[in-house]
């Protein structure tokens, strides 16, 4: 599932392949991509794309002419670019370029959203009012995340990926991050010290760092691909040996996903409230 740094990804991608060519026409197939939005309006998306931001797992464009597309790759979605009359299985939406080629947003889950809007909109829609500080945007430090994270009630590894409290993270960034910060995902937030919050952030930016520079390519692949290879340290390794130990990993579910730990390197042992006084850098 494209997280923040497949997403990232996508709007670099996009970014190089928009910058000197205008979109001469957007179309798309009737599917629930849309829901709640206006299928029509996407067709008006033309011209030169003024900007495209990320925030969390939103991509936000601006075309010119004021208008605006707020995009979201669900569970499956990905931007790719082919050349004129080349076929890209499950392509819901395109944009055709002047200089012939067309970038699909294939989505074969049909999990994505697009919701076409004014490009003055972009910033005040509820899906990004809601967003929690993002990493790669806004940066973050352990007491921002101590801050963020910290009053939750979830377990440690639920309250990463709430959304409201941090922007971008799914369930494999977050349990890569737990794994390299060496914290158990059923932590309770409040129990974390001052140093462990520290260690924490840093351990995002690494898990966000490996995902750009091992992922990023013209063609994203995602786990659930056929013939993927998992380059990750811990999430989808269940019952092998740890990297770090070489003691079995294991799975068990939180939340309705399936979290993956290493019970040694990740010990979930006592926990206390931590200290109140705020981390330091």
């Amino acid at each position: 599932m494209p997280e923040l740094p497949e997403v990232e990804i996508a709007r670099r991608n996009l970014v190089r392949w928009l910058d000197a060519h205008r979109v001469v026409k957007a179309e798309a197939d009737d599917t629930r991509i849309f829901r709640g939005a206006e299928r029509a309006a996407f067709a008006r998306l033309k011209g030169r794309v003024e900007s495209l931001e990320r925030r969390g797992k939103y991509l936000l464009f601006t075309f010119e002419a004021g208008r605006g597309l707020l995009a979201h790759l669900g569970m499956t979605g990905k931007f790719v670019r082919r050349a004129k009359g080349q076929l890209q299985p499950h392509s819901r939406a395109r944009f055709h370029l002047e200089d012939g080629a067309v970038l699909h947003f294939a989505d074969p889950r049909l999990f994505g959203r697009m919701e076409p809007v004014l490009a003055a909109q972009l910033p005040g829609l509820a899906a990004i009012q809601s967003l929690g500080r993002d990493p790669l945007v806004d940066g973050l430090t352990g007491p921002q995340l101590a801050e963020a994270v910290g009053p939750s009630k979830q377990a440690l590894k639920v309250a990463l990926m709430d959304q409201g409290r941090l922007a971008g993270l799914g369930n494999i960034h977050a349990a890569e991050a737990l794994f390299r910060a060496g914290l158990h995902p059923a932590r309770v937030p409040g129990s974390l010290t001052p140093e462990e919050w520290k260690r924490l952030a840093r351990a995002i930016h690494a898990t966000i760092a490996f995902g750009l520079k091992e992922q990023e390519g013209e063609e994203p692949v995602y786990l659930e691909d056929r013939g993927a290879v998992n380059l990750f340290r811990v999430y989808g390794r269940a019952g092998e040996p740890c990297s770090k130990c070489k003691a079995p990993v294991e799975s068990f579910t939180q939340a309705g996903r399936t979290t993956h730990v290493c019970p040694q390197c990740q010990p979930l042992g006592a926990q206390r409230p931590g200290p109140k006084r705020a981390p330091g850098r």
